[in-house]
């Protein structure tokens, strides 16, 4: 244990206990991750635990209590962070669907693009959607038009597919409220509209990459429509043949997702004006000015940093969702609430495991797992944007989880560039984490299944597609990654 490669034997037990429980022996994720972070702990070989205490005291425990009281802590740091984010988003997820939201925005892309170009329609609308929907709702909820559309043109299924593919798991993985980006920002302290800006406009530029990377799979590969087994052949024209009327309008029906991000992102511009200010910038100094100088801004940006707070900006996001739905499919108080009830079920379960996967990483920093990583990098004089990649790509291939590799990367990742020189604004570490974990989405993935079944593809024809293009889409976004950060270091 004294060795300096011991913190790698914990990371290859541990990670290898996850992969052989989940896929061997059948444990839910929840349960393969608290066991792997508890043999993580034990592997560290401490005689003693101080763990700081809810008063902020410090309480030494023994070797074996201490490890659970560690991993507890990890968990419920975790949860603290991520918990209230997931579960609005679940709702403003659940409010889009039921009322109609989101296929109304969908039609308005098909109408904006023309049917010629429904791909570019499916890639955009999802893309905006998707921002606080998991990955998993958000397929299952364009799927249908993707059927839809390639029944009526009778080609392009393939390339339908993977439009939604692309913009939701670049979404997954690049902006909060998500689980994984939530995580990787409190891990890295970056700011949660700093995040959002270049996760969206650099998500954005993988995108159209990607888009035009499918085009490529789609002319090789073949995929006929069979349908589902939550969409049956029958039942797909009454899908996009619903009424307008029933809808609600465009713009109730897209406020509830873009809204948040804007209140997000205003808390960011008024952060970068204070800077701006305090260094005498000739903008920054002005925007101060407008509002009432220095007082005024200050009391102004008060209410903003509430408002812009993420819990807050969903909180007006799924308050919105909710009266959206209740007023355009006429529900009563009591009928809501039932509503409600099964994404926040839905919702608990991801905190659960994505907390769960935040122990983890607990247990691997105690285990040493970052230092002993910094030191080999050093060694070999590694970029630290690609480390992160590197070490994303390596758990996500590993254990199948995008966001438990965004966990574990972030986790391992902190130590090394907290109070160092990275070069370049923590941001593009936490893009490159990001895009790392996007990496070959396999059998192990639970994404990989849903696009499976879902689709109707078979588990070749899925290697063959989904997989080859998040591939494709990581090493790209890693490459525009490091251009930026060394033509825009922002440091």
């Amino acid at each position: 244990m004294s060795s300096p490669y011991w913190p790698f034997v914990t990371l290859a037990v541990s990670v290898a206990f996850i992969i052989v429980g989940i896929s061997k022996l059948r444990l839910h994720a929840f349960i393969a991750l608290l066991a792997a972070a508890l043999i993580a702990g034990l592997m560290t070989g401490k005689d003693a635990w101080e763990i700081v205490q809810k008063d902020g005291s410090i309480k030494t425990y023994s070797a074996l209590v201490g490890t659970v009281e560690m991993v507890s802590k990890g968990l419920g740091d975790t949860a603290r962070d991520i918990a209230i984010s997931i579960a609005l988003a679940a709702v403003i997820g659940m409010a889009l669907m039921q009322s109609g939201g989101a296929d109304k925005v969908v039609r308005r892309f098909l109408a904006l693009f023309g049917e010629k170009r429904a791909g570019w329609a499916l890639l955009t609308s999802t893309f905006i959607l998707s921002a606080p929907i998991f990955f998993d709702t958000m397929f299952m909820l364009m799927v249908p038009l993707a059927m839809t559309l390639a029944m009526r043109t009778g080609k392009d299924y393939v390339l339908y597919i993977l439009a939604i593919c692309v913009a939701g798991t670049i979404t997954h993985s690049m902006t909060v409220p998500h689980p994984g980006p939530v995580a990787v920002v409190e891990d890295l302290r970056i700011s949660v509209g700093e995040s959002l800006v270049w996760g969206i406009a650099v998500g954005a530029v993988v995108a159209v990459f990607g888009f035009l990377f499918s085009h490529w799979i789609n002319k090789r590969i073949t995929v006929p429509v069979r349908g589902s087994g939550s969409v049956s052949l029958e039942n797909l024209r009454g899908i996009s043949d619903r009424p307008e009327n029933e809808l609600p309008s465009f713009f109730w029906s897209i406020t509830p997702v873009v809204l948040p991000i804007l209140l997000i992102s205003l808390t960011t511009v008024f952060e970068l004006a204070a800077k701006g200010s305090a260094n005498g910038d000739a903008w920054a100094t002005g925007m101060v000015s407008l509002l009432g100088g220095n007082e005024g801004f200050v009391s102004l940006r008060t209410w903003v940093d509430f408002i812009g707070n993420k819990n807050i900006a969903l909180f007006i996001g799924a308050f919105i969702a909710m009266v959206v739905l209740a007023r355009q499919c006429r529900l009563g108080l009591g009928k809501l609430e039932e509503m409600v009830g099964p994404p926040l079920e839905t919702a608990g379960m991801i905190i659960l495991i994505t907390s769960a996967g935040g122990a983890f990483g607990a247990a691997l920093r105690s285990a040493g797992v970052g230092d002993a990583v910094k030191v080999l990098a050093q060694g070999y004089s590694l970029n630290l944007i690609f480390l992160g990649w590197l070490v994303a790509v390596v758990v996500r291939v590993a254990q199948g989880s995008a966001t438990v590799a965004m966990l574990t990367a972030s986790s391992i990742m902190a130590p090394m560039v907290a109070g160092s020189a990275l070069g370049c604004h923590p941001v593009y570490l936490f893009m490159s984490i990001g895009f790392g974990a996007m990496f070959c989405s396999w059998m192990n993935d639970s994404g990989f299944w849903a696009v499976s079944k879902l689709s109707g593809m078979t588990e070749k024809e899925t290697l063959r597609t989904w997989s080859l293009q998040l591939t494709a889409n990581s090493i790209f976004g890693l490459l525009v990654v490091l251009v930026l950060s060394k033509v825009l270091p922002m440091v």
